[in-house]
């Protein structure tokens, strides 16, 4: 929509929508927050064109057909000087997207990444319009990581936009896969961490909240759809009824045809009208899986956590060793205790050699407690100017999507009171 509702409620007057006017109401529909500052934006046009669908043969030799999505990008400074030039162009599958965001994933933990659209319908994936829902889908996620303060400068995102060939063996030389943490891992930090920070805590219990209401919500504007599309169908009846009607009588005849006219009309924009719906349905799950990121971070952080205390703790008890070899006496039971006690103690040179050991773990493990803590510190710094962002973007993006969803059932409702109110004159002047 329009950023003012002036221009939705100005055509109620006209209630027979052509493909034009629903294509360019499609076109006004309130676009993302993109913030082109300094990201690779300002340096470079970038959308994802047109769909295209192919058949082949997959990694175990069968046939398949799928699609793959046109890339183009231009230099902003060719379009400012008012030349044209040819984009540059590649296609990508959509596994190809997903590789990319997963290399995101694990190189910058602290980032809240841009999430895909969703890969799976119950419904045919070839579909022309989800198909091409996805491919809007695709665009969005390209521009929010070419806006990205962080994300826009990483030479392998550059590499995905410009170069068709030799992209993923890029990729996988990073050994991005090696450092992906396991499930498992973060799960055993999630329950064993002993200081987690409140702010990520509650960061990680909005995510799920969020999640939770976008649901709920994407589920109630879907009974809502199916209601309007009722709605919109006894309206056809009605222009069936009349028209049929108005085959019967001589007087009322003209006055009942362009009433049922009027109907059909009505009627027949549904499918643009729910076809917007649609987008805007795609805005709220872009969110939906934007939790799954935020709640990503908050694993991450709690992971890193957990190694600082884990780090911490062997520290510890290696310091306490130390003393025990020192003084001679042993704090806590142990096996090496008893092992004393039955064996006899350990001659000077043995335990002179441990303490030398011993020291030189000790100072490996400060520098280790060190290092983790300066990650530990850095990454809070990050993640959270990259929160930060998020929730400012959300706010923005969120906003304006349910004014706009807002200003389009005004408009629709009015336009089908206009429909009765031109009914009215066609039943007064018979």
């Amino acid at each position: 929509m329009a950023d003012s509702g002036s221009e939705d409620i100005a055509v109620i007057g006209n209630t027979d929508l052509t493909p034009s006017e629903s294509e360019n109401n499609i076109k006004n529909v309130r676009k993302p927050m993109i913030e082109k500052g300094t990201s690779l934006l300002k340096r470079m046009e970038i959308s994802v064109a047109e769909a295209e669908k192919r058949t082949g043969k997959n990694a175990v030799n069968m046939q398949e057909t799928y699609t793959v999505y046109l890339i183009e990008t231009r230099p902003v400074d060719a379009a400012l000087e008012g030349t044209n030039p040819v984009p540059d162009c590649l296609w990508r599958r959509y596994s190809e997207f997903e590789l990319l965001r997963n290399y995101l994933l694990v190189t910058y933990p602290f980032v809240v990444v841009p999430p895909l659209p969703e890969k799976w319908l119950s419904t045919d994936n070839m579909d022309p319009d989800f198909v091409e829902r996805r491919r809007v889908g695709l665009e969005n996620f390209l521009l929010r990581v070419a806006s990205h303060p962080v994300l826009a400068s990483d030479k392998i995102f550059y590499s995905f936009l410009t170069e068709e060939n030799g992209w993923k063996e890029t990729v996988f030389e990073t050994g991005f896969q090696a450092k992906a943490d396991s499930r498992l891992k973060a799960l055993n930090a999630t329950f064993r961490v002993k200081n987690p920070d409140k702010r990520f805590a509650e960061m990680k219990h909005y995510g799920d909240g969020l999640q939770s209401v976008i649901s709920q919500l994407l589920r109630v504007r879907a009974r809502a759809a199916d209601r309007l599309y009722g709605v919109y169908k006894v309206h056809g009846n009605y222009g069936r009824v009349f028209s049929e009607w108005s085959a019967i009588e001589k007087e009322m005849g003209d006055g009942l045809q362009s009433a049922g006219h009027h109907m059909d009309a009505y009627a027949a924009s549904v499918d643009d009208i729910l076809e917007e719906e649609e987008h805007y349905a795609d805005q709220l799950k872009e969110y939906l899986f934007y939790a799954d990121a935020l709640r990503a971070v908050c694993r991450k952080h709690e992971l890193t956590q957990y190694e600082l205390e884990m780090t911490a703790q062997d520290l510890t008890s290696k310091k306490q060793h130390r003393e025990e070899l020192a003084t001679g006496t042993v704090r806590t039971f142990s096996l090496k205790g008893m092992t004393s006690k039955l064996f006899g103690q350990e001659t000077p040179e043995q335990r002179e050699a441990k303490m030398k050991m011993l020291e030189t773990q000790i100072k490996e493990g400060e520098e280790l407690v060190k290092e983790r803590n300066a990650e530990c510190e850095e990454f809070v710094k990050s993640a959270w100017v990259d929160i930060e962002r998020f929730k400012e973007q959300k706010d923005h993006d969120l906003r304006e999507a349910v004014i706009s969803y807002a200003i389009m059932q005004i408009s629709m409702c009015k336009k089908g009171i206009q429909v009765w109110n031109n009914a009215k004159e066609c039943f007064g002047k018979m």
